[in-house]
């Protein structure tokens, strides 16, 4: 991770400006503005089609705003490509595994640091960074409690290990930002458990915003929670204030079901 000056860390690491995406004639998201601080876990919860992963997605660059802007560090990326705001500082996850099923976690990890890697390598020194980025990869497999698997194919993994290797791979990039889509989709309670203890190990000076379903996932792990319903932030607070609002109770919680939030 690169250094970021004391002025920086006064400044919200990423704030978003009237933030809208349309499809056609769907809003999608809808004039969101949102600032998170260096360092802090910042949970978006809401039902399906509230537009958590279109804002996910507007935010890494996966998809262009319709209008608004997007500040990362101080810095106006509204119009950058994915890879450029990688460069910067911004690593993520997917709903769905980008993994490769047929390798090795070595050889995912590998490729996810070698992805982070510019320039051209001259052949003396090929080995040598080959080697740095195995061990860069030993490590991440290691952070995410893969150690003891990392020969392993990756689809020989349980589902929540191979979330665990998502997360490492988000981490190849030493981010300032990481962004996890449902990192607790489809988990046991039990891979819930080791999930959420690892979201919690996380360096600190790692800023994290995750989109869960899980509200026991997500309140556990967020100093701070954005609550969206239909493409809008219509609440935002602590856990405790989330876990306290009335519209909260009466949009999702009222359900029965405390869990899909």
């Amino acid at each position: 991770m690169t250094d970021v000056s004391k002025a920086e860390i006064a400044e919200p690491i990423l704030r978003l400006r009237g933030i809208g995406r349309r499809f056609g004639g769907l809003h999608a998201v809808r004039d969101v503005d949102l600032d998170v601080a260096h360092g802090e876990r910042r949970a978006i919860l809401g039902p399906n089609g509230a537009g958590k992963t279109t804002l996910f997605n507007v935010i890494s660059g996966d998809v262009g705003p319709s209008s608004g802007t997007i500040d990362f560090l101080g810095e106006d990326v509204s119009v950058l490509p994915p890879r450029a705001r990688a460069k910067l500082g911004m690593g993520r996850t997917y709903q769905k595994s980008r993994s490769f099923l047929g390798m090795t976690v070595e050889d995912n990890l590998y490729l996810a640091v070698l992805g982070t890697r510019s320039g051209h390598f001259r052949p003396i020194s090929l080995r040598k960074r080959d080697g740095e980025m195995r061990d860069r990869a030993r490590e991440l497999a290691d952070a995410v409690g893969l150690g003891g698997r990392f020969g392993e194919l990756v689809g020989s993994l349980s589902h929540g290990e191979q979330r665990q290797l998502e997360v490492g791979m988000a981490r190849a990039s030493n981010p300032h930002l990481m962004m996890l889509d449902e990192p607790a989709s489809g988990l046991s309670r039990g891979e819930r458990v080791a999930l959420t203890e690892l979201l919690l190990s996380l360096d600190p000076a790692i800023t994290l915003i995750l989109i869960e379903h899980d509200m026991d996932v997500a309140l556990r792990v967020a100093d701070r929670v954005t609550m969206m319903h239909d493409g809008r932030v219509i609440v935002e607070g602590t856990p405790d204030e989330i876990r306290a609002n009335q519209t909260v109770h009466d949009l999702y919680l009222g359900r029965g079901n405390h869990s899909d939030v």
